[in-house]
């Protein structure tokens, strides 16, 4: 490693945080850790993918919305924190669904992987017992839409429980 002193290592903090977005964000919940404060910014930033300010559908990008919770997860906050913005995540591509009708099989196919790695996530940290209720609900609000989505979606439950 290199041998920087204090005044240097100060100045390269001060350069990062000016430039790095995902730094910035990182160091001031290093030094001011608010889970919940996060957790609520970064749900809203991933409902912002599905619905506009007017609640209209959006074509979401899903790649935005893992950066999203890829940038949570280096936060370390607790496994309920990261559990639950993993499966708002998944609950706002089915709220789309249900209240705006089918979409195509790309679609599903995104929202489904996603609920994977949550539930993968949520077994791990034997989070799954707690967090039942919310998933069952979550599953049978889109007993309404094609594709076999909910049956897919009771699948992956049953694979990771």
């Amino acid at each position: 490693m290199l041998s920087m002193t204090k005044e240097q290592v100060v100045d390269v903090m001060l350069e990062l945080y000016s430039v790095s977005k995902e730094a910035k964000s990182w160091l001031e919940f290093y030094l001011e850790p608010d889970v919940q404060k996060e957790l609520e910014k970064y749900k809203k930033a991933i409902r912002n993918q599905f619905f506009s300010w007017n609640g209209y559908p959006k074509d979401p990008s899903f790649r935005e919305c893992n950066k999203l919770v890829s940038s949570f997860m280096k936060l370390y906050p607790d496994p309920q924190a990261t559990a639950d913005l993993m499966l708002y995540y998944v609950e706002q591509g089915c709220e789309l669904t249900r209240q705006f009708g089918d979409y195509d099989t790309p679609f599903y196919t995104a929202v489904e992987n996603n609920f994977n790695k949550a539930m993968k996530f949520i077994s791990e940290h034997g989070l799954d017992v707690e967090l039942y209720p919310r998933i069952k609900k979550m599953i049978d609000s889109v007993n309404c839409c094609g594709y076999g989505f909910t049956d897919n979606l009771w699948e992956i439950y049953r694979e990771h429980t």
